[in-house]
């Protein structure tokens, strides 16, 4: 009996091999190494640092499928540019009647699956049996391939959506600096002129609203512990991010760098577009912070710690960093001798820094909210993309009349007997 639709192990379907590490591998291109290296930084990001000369790899041509075999991304397939298969990866093709792009579409829906339960213990890898003998429903090349269609159309609405999105989130950024502009020239408390500060108002260094500048602990930090151990990514758009912790369990360190609510963060240490953020300490919660951070020790009837904070993650204190900031391997650094440098617009009062705090978060409140319902609209997109694999490979994308006119086409033939042609093929080690 010929049946339309057939169930069916992953590896019955496929042919797969592993990269391999050549014995010839250079940094420069030439007549003798030909091949890119398709390493893990060429598969995810097209960057070809490395070439080999093709003996006794396993080479792949543009397009080829490809997948993660070892580490933190272990599950994810893509596909691949023309060179030498890298040995973290392997290669797999589809056999002859499997639309490429849908068996594609399946190993993407595994990569959950895949990634959450890998093999063994310090470098995962792809556990092959869960890999392997994962099912799925094989239909004609002509429902295959409507359904390979109806996911790229689907996929091409939701990438539009979330283009815009993050535009949107973009645009937040320059809306928040603006606002930061804005506050810091005083249209918020005074009718100013153009590049002039407000009667009353002048610029100082940071070293005379401050007693000193502190470095955090360079002990190392453990995954576990009573107290966490705050560091540089811990420091999110002017706030302190709870997630991914170290911790520590030293008396004396914790006496030490323990944080005090409303304690000034300076991050000295980043990327460059990111060293010289800074956060506002405002938990009760126990915590000490790491050598990547300083703590501005502020005279509290000089500075508001809010206005403060606002001012160095302002453009105008971020163009400052920029000039006296180090560069080194990868990071840039801004240490506390520069940062006491820092120039400062001083309103007249702590009353009047008070008002522009409150100026300053009533209109980034808002924004906050904004941004808060684009970030939940991401996840519910990924989660989206997600759901359209799954209704595909459950038989749910593709209306009754799609599948009636595929299989009304002159050449159609049946799940079965494409099948069985597979399996004489396996059985001649095809």
């Amino acid at each position: 009996m010929r049946k339309n639709i057939v169930k069916v192990e992953l590896g019955k379907i496929c042919n797969y091999s592993k990269g391999k590490k050549p014995k010839v591998l250079t940094k420069e291109y030439s007549e003798k190494t030909p091949f890119p290296y398709v390493n893990i930084k060429a598969f995810e990001h097209g960057v070809f640092d490395e070439y080999t000369d093709g003996d006794k790899c396993n080479l792949c041509e543009d397009g080829d499928l490809l997948m993660v075999w070892d580490g933190a991304r272990a599950g994810f397939t893509g596909k691949a540019k023309k060179g030498a298969v890298g040995s973290t990866l392997m290669k797999i093709e589809a056999k002859e009647g499997i639309e490429k792009n849908y068996l594609f579409y399946f190993l993407l829906s595994l990569y959950k699956k895949l990634n959450t339960n890998p093999r063994g213990v310090g470098i995962p890898h792809v556990e092959p049996s869960l890999l392997w003998t994962s099912e799925l429903i094989i239909r004609s090349i002509q429902e295959q391939r409507a359904i390979v269609q109806k996911i790229e159309n689907l996929f091409a609405l939701l990438d539009k959506g979330i283009a815009d999105l993050k535009t949107a989130q973009e645009q937040l950024k320059i809306y928040r600096q603006a606002v930061l502009k804005k506050a810091f020239e005083g249209e918020f408390t005074n009718n100013v002129k153009e590049n002039e500060l407000p009667e009353g108002w002048k610029w100082v260094k940071l070293k005379e609203v401050i007693t000193n500048v502190e470095y955090g602990t360079s002990s190392k930090s453990s995954n576990s512990g009573s107290v966490p151990v705050l560091r540089m990514g811990n420091i999110k758009n002017g706030t302190i991010d709870w997630n991914d912790l170290k911790f520590t369990d030293d008396i004396r360190e914790i006496n030490q760098f323990k944080l005090k609510y409303n304690d000034v963060l300076f991050n000295r240490t980043n990327s460059p577009e990111h060293v010289g953020k800074t956060a506002i300490y405002k938990s009760n919660r126990d915590a000490i912070f790491a050598g990547y951070l300083i703590r501005i020790n502020y005279l509290h009837e000089k500075i508001n710690p809010d206005f403060l904070t606002y001012y160095l993650n302002s453009h105008h204190a971020k163009q400052y960093g920029n000039l006296v900031k180090s560069f080194g391997v990868n990071q840039s650094n801004i240490n506390g001798a520069k940062l006491k440098t820092y120039p400062l617009p001083l309103p007249r009062s702590l009353s009047e820094q008070h008002t522009i705090v409150r100026e300053i978060e009533s209109r980034l409140s808002v924004c906050d909210k904004v941004e808060q319902s684009i970030s939940e609209s991401l996840e519910k997109a990924e989660a989206l993309r997600q759901s359209i694999l799954k209704n595909a490979f459950e038989g749910k994308l593709l209306s009754q009349e799609e599948i009636t006119k595929c299989r009304q086409e002159a050449d159609y033939e049946p799940a079965s007997v494409l099948m069985e042609r597979i399996r004489k093929e396996n059985k001649h080690g095809k």
